[in-house]
């Protein structure tokens, strides 16, 4: 995939993305390649892992790669997920290039030239070069170009490691969001961690809703739909939307499941949230005046892309042959 900035006349950047298939890992990964791309020419090249198991096995494997016309030898390396970190490494060490993991690692943090990673993921801010901390996960979601908005979105996880479930409770909650919102239509989607038969439950008390499963959406989708929805409803299970709604510029509310855990890394991101305004939690919600403004489109992986182009390539990109 290649991708280039109007005007820009700095060498190509060739990126190498190393997947393990998890959605969200290519997500974040992708997000940070694609925020290069706009800043400046860059050819795109994912290496998955998906399939190959244990760790020499993945080393063989990228081992193998050979740079090419169609490949070209990468000037960065980008991972995220701990299958992919080993092979992140060594293809750093055999092309000598900058490695850039996502998350933070289990692996020591020195051993990557630089971490990016959500700030809640420390208890503390780390002292050191190698980390760059983030607002929440980076994503590929840009600010809308519209100015117009219209309608709501409502976007509903599930039980996960942080958040139990409690259905009745989310449905009373979703009827009176779309009762004294206002500002409708309302769509409504789901996540694979959804109790099967809730969706229906949906469709029977909110019949003005739109439902769309999403396991019947194209991967477009939602972010087609946040930069669209003037309001957008996430319930607090489903972190990776709430920052993926934020980076549309949208207003975010946040719908009440219960907490399983009383004191997460997840959960202190989510109120640091609140506490500066960006959200909207349903307790605090008040129809009359509706959801908060975010102070900002939240735009960490512009933020990143060019903090890893000043770091490592002058701010520009690759030395020129």
């Amino acid at each position: 995939m290649a991708c280039h900035c109007a005007g820009a006349v700095a060498p190509i950047l060739s990126i190498w993305v190393l997947g393990d298939g998890k959605p969200g890992h290519k997500n974040q990964a992708l997000g940070l390649a694609e925020a290069l791309g706009r800043l400046r020419p860059c050819k795109i090249q994912q290496v998955s892992l998906v399939g190959i198991r244990g760790w020499f096995a993945r080393l063989r494997a990228v081992t193998a790669l050979r740079p090419s016309a169609s490949l070209p030898k990468p000037d960065l390396l980008i991972a995220a997920g701990h299958a992919t970190h080993p092979a992140l490494l060594w293809l750093a060490c055999i092309h000598r290039v900058p490695s850039v993991v996502l998350m933070r690692p289990s692996l020591p943090l020195r051993w990557f030239d630089l971490c990016i990673a959500p700030a809640h993921d420390f208890r503390r801010a780390p002292a050191s070069t190698h980390v760059l901390t983030t607002m929440g996960a980076l994503n590929r979601v840009q600010p809308s170009p519209t100015a117009t908005r219209r309608g709501g979105l409502l976007l509903v996880g599930g039980p996960s490691a942080t958040h139990a479930w409690d259905g009745d409770g989310l449905l009373e909650a979703l009827a009176r969001v779309c009762d004294e919102g206002g500002g409708g239509p309302w769509q409504l989607t789901d996540s694979r961690r959804t109790p099967l038969g809730f969706l229906e439950r949906v469709r029977q008390r909110l019949p003005a809703v739109a439902v769309f499963p999403h396991a019947e959406t194209p991967p477009d989708w939602l972010p087609a739909r946040l930069a669209e929805a003037a309001d957008v409803w996430v319930t607090e299970d489903s972190v990776s939307m709430v920052y993926e709604a934020l980076s549309s510029g949208t207003r975010v509310g946040l719908l009440p499941v219960p907490r399983s855990k009383p004191d997460t890394r997840v959960l202190r991101g989510l109120g640091q949230l609140v506490n500066a305004g960006w959200v909207t939690p349903y307790s605090a919600w008040c129809p009359s005046r509706g959801l908060a403004a975010p102070p900002q489109p939240l735009q960490e992986a512009t933020r990143c892309a060019e903090l890893v182009l000043t770091k490592f390539f002058g701010g520009e990109g690759p030395p020129l042959a």
